[in-house]
């Protein structure tokens, strides 16, 4: 914990000394792998090249929490906030409603945010307008998806992946029947941790379920959610999934139990595919993927994920900022986002792309994913709330408390947090 919070000061030191420093430069805090941060500065390179405008990257931390603890530190300074930066769809309401974003929309010039023609709608309308502005775009989009191992699902005489949940659990006792010892039906993110609250999210939408706020009230427990609540136990219980869903199942290994060979089906982001189908992978050409199955009824619930862009309110060059927020969302940046990268792009149109689809063809059932996908409850005090539902649902998924116990207790501990900050 400690070394963690030395890092998060280094990170930050170094962002304020960045922008007090370069005054005349554009300043954009970004993080993430290292081959990404390298192309951002090719981004940055080529952007002045164009433009003459010279960008400064200021490198974040990996690590998500650290990230945003470290804008948020820098946002609430005021004058020692980044021009540009990205910010997980997670925190896009906190932010605005911090009076830290700048409206993209404030100059109109800026034609290339055109809402219902370039990007998807449902993302936009649901998370980057705040008070009937907008005040963000995604440049990179996420959503929960079902992978699957299609030599075997073969094997087990099916055609096509599963549609409804009851469909994996039949194939998925099959297999693990069939299999070796270790082998499982089915692998998703079941740890104490804002994965899991992405994960129920899915199974209570694909049962017509989900979660918010309704006459000021949070609402949690309904028949919808402890049905899926149920399924998600019974998973565990049947081992279906792994025993160890609920402690160690988060994004990393979960997809490494898949890619050993080790399962029949997986729940992941798009991240996933790429290393999947590397070189050395075991898995190589026998995966493929589907949207997420729902249970009889119901439709198929992608939880939305992604990365956002946003100017600083603090920005002392506004039109020099939108003008590289405009650069980003291009066409022809997106396009390069996604060859190089592998990034899903928050553009609709990339995704018909003949190169696009020729070099990555799983970008066609993408595209019909992201489209359905829902966000999570926009709220600026989101991360409480997620504590709460982490909590509660990671008791019922390892059987301390009974399904219908945690969702009431989600509802009336959430239901505190609503009204703290929502009471005049």
């Amino acid at each position: 914990m400690r070394k963690s919070l030395l890092l998060l000061v280094a990170c930050c030191a170094a962002i304020f000394a960045a922008c007090g420093s370069q005054r005349n430069s554009l300043t954009f805090a970004v993080g993430g792998a290292p081959n990404e941060l390298e192309y951002w500065e090719t981004v940055a390179k080529n952007f002045k090249a164009e433009t003459g405008i010279e960008v400064k990257l200021l490198h974040q931390p990996t690590d998500t929490d650290q990230r945003r603890q470290g804008l948020v530190l820098s946002l609430r300074s005021g004058r020692q906030a980044p021009d540009i930066f990205l910010m997980d769809v997670g925190w896009i309401n906190q932010f605005a409603n911090s009076g830290w974003l700048e409206p993209l929309d404030t100059q109109p010039a800026q034609k290339a945010f055109s809402v219902a023609e370039n990007f998807f709608p449902s993302i936009v309308h649901s998370v980057d307008i705040y008070r009937d502005r907008l005040i963000a775009l995604p440049v990179y989009v996420d959503g929960g998806m079902l992978y699957y191992r299609r030599d075997l699902l073969a094997k087990y005489g099916a055609n096509v992946p599963p549609e409804t949940w009851d469909d994996l659990v039949r194939l998925s006792k099959r297999a693990r029947k069939d299999q070796k010892t270790g082998f499982y039906g089915f692998v998703w993110q079941g740890a104490q941790y804002e994965g899991l609250v992405c994960n129920f999210l899915e199974f209570a939408g694909s049962a017509g379920g989900g979660v918010g706020i309704r006459d000021g009230h949070f609402y949690a427990n309904t028949p919808q959610n402890l049905k899926a609540l149920e399924f998600m136990h019974a998973l565990i219980e049947s081992e279906v999934s792994p025993p160890n869903t609920f402690t160690e199942m988060r994004e990393e290994e979960v997809r490494n139990f898949f890619q050993r060979g080790n399962v029949l089906f997986e729940r992941n982001w798009p991240y996933a595919w790429a290393l999947h189908n590397e070189a050395t992978s075991p898995v190589r050409g026998k995966t493929a993927i589907a949207p997420l199955p729902h249970f009889p009824g119901g439709r198929s619930v992608a939880t939305l994920g992604g990365w956002h862009v946003a100017v600083a309110a603090a920005s002392k060059r506004k039109a020099e900022a939108l003008k590289f927020v405009e650069y980003i969302l291009s066409y022809e940046v997106q396009k390069a986002l996604a060859l190089r990268l592998g990034w899903n792009p928050g553009r609709m149109d990339v995704y018909g792309d003949p190169e696009i689809r020729a070099k990555l063809p799983h970008f066609a059932k993408l595209r019909d994913i992201f489209e359905n996908a829902i966000a999570r409850p926009n709220l600026p005090y989101y991360t409480l709330i997620s504590e709460v539902m982490q909590r509660h649902i990671n008791a019922a998924l390892s059987g301390r408390e009974n399904p219908e116990l945690a969702l009431r207790r989600i509802e009336e501990e959430a239901d505190k947090v609503v009204r703290q900050y929502e009471t005049p």
